[in-house]
């Protein structure tokens, strides 16, 4: 193993300038959710550079893809994620994601064969909104899969023991109040106003934050509230989300917030529909096994491992594949990130040669993790067993 762990980082340094010229690249061109086409393209040409074969529009997803090597029984895929948020680019480091990911792939393609796998690289589009692998798990893209890995920057500080973190179940909804227009001078008392609909929502969920548990999270923003001062606004649309650890405490919370909503449109006259903008989030199931592996390939690289409370905030899509697979998404803490994520300040740091080092640490983690489960027979009976069973009841 130790052979052999030196050959996976020999590889790693071997696509290191190709792979952060990628990641470079994908942070220079930001691309949201669904329309990822540079940015999926880029990390598609590298792996087939690196033998892997490619197969575009995986799930019926343009700028999804699935990179395949090998024909072991042990089947692994890594995740690549790239998509960006809107406006302020990767202040998520998705950019990291893709880089680690494809790394963590090219460095094992030469040893597919000696391990007795199957290795697939999938680009995942749209984690940010669209819920891009629960579509592609709902499609078909992961069956047969025996584990699924992939990485998550975070600011600096963060622990890189994965073990008994998670991450929040969650759902985006659009609410749409309908009132009637009406003059806003000449006769108002005709009118049914929509927007005063969508402030009374805000203020009766602003209220029920009070009395929801601290690790559970309501947001939303008015996203269209009437055209002109002069006339009373007849429609107006809320969008928003709730998040909770657990998928009953979630469904509890959507249904305290909905009667927000519906209470609002009770005391304007206005109606009311809600509908999903987008496949729900599932809770983060981190697999004991991959999760070991993974925290002592870190501790060689000197990074803090102490045990985590836990994740205060967040949801991945990668939820939902770790429910049904087993799975690893520990967190990449970005070495003078003193910013949050999803901020411009964070952006800068995801594309900083500090960044970019620790990527390349987490990538050769990721391949000794996949490396050392498939080494260690009954950890490798046990995935491909449970892969087997769950094919079958399916």
């Amino acid at each position: 193993m130790a052979s052999l762990r030196a050959a996976l980082a020999e590889g790693i340094e071997e696509w290191k300038l190709r792979v952060q010229t990628m990641a470079h690249e994908i942070h220079s061109n930001p691309e949201v959710a669904f329309e990822e086409v540079r940015s999926s393209e880029a990390a598609a040409a590298l792996l087939a550079e690196g033998g892997f074969t490619i197969a575009f529009g995986t799930g019926g997803l343009p700028t999804a893809f699935t990179a395949t090597a090998g024909s072991g029984e042990l089947k692994v895929a890594l995740c690549v994620e790239y998509d960006a948020l809107p406006n302020i680019g990767h202040a998520c480091g998705h950019n990291l994601i893709a880089g680690a990911s494809v790394a963590a792939a090219l460095a094992l393609r030469p040893y597919v064969d000696e391990l007795g796998i199957t290795l697939k690289a999938i680009g995942t589009p749209a984690e940010e909104s669209g819920g891009g692998k629960a579509l592609l798990l709902e499609r078909g893209a992961f069956d047969g899969i025996s584990l699924a890995l992939m990485v998550h920057p975070v600011q600096d500080g963060m622990t890189y023991n994965p073990a008994g973190t998670s991450a929040q179940a969650m759902g985006r909804y659009r609410a749409v109040f309908i009132g009637k227009a009406s003059h806003a001078a000449a006769a108002p008392h005709l009118g049914v106003n929509a927007a005063d609909a969508a402030v009374l929502s805000q203020v009766a969920v602003g209220l029920l934050r009070q009395q929801i548990p601290g690790d559970h999270r309501i947001a939303l923003y008015v996203a269209e509230a009437g055209l002109a001062t002069n006339i009373i606004p007849e429609r107006a649309v809320v969008e928003f989300e709730c998040r909770a650890y657990t998928l009953r405490e979630y469904k509890t919370l959507l249904e305290r917030v909905l009667s927000c909503f519906e209470g609002a449109a009770l005391s304007t006259g206005t109606t009311l529909s809600i509908e999903p903008t987008e496949p729900a989030y599932e809770p983060l199931i981190q697999n004991d096994i991959l999760a070991a592996h993974w925290t002592e390939a870190m501790y060689t690289f000197g990074k803090d491992t102490t045990g985590s409370a836990g994740m205060s905030g967040g949801s991945t899509d990668m939820g939902n594949v770790s429910q049904v697979i087993p799975a690893l998404h520990p967190w990449l803490s970005v070495p003078g990130a003193n910013v949050p994520i999803h901020s411009q300040g964070f952006a800068a740091f995801a594309d900083s040669p500090e960044a970019y080092s620790v990527m390349f640490e987490a990538a050769t983690a990721l391949a000794w993790t996949i490396a050392g489960t498939a080494t260690t027979s009954p950890e490798r009976e046990h995935f491909i067993k449970s892969a087997y069973n769950r094919t079958n009841r399916s």
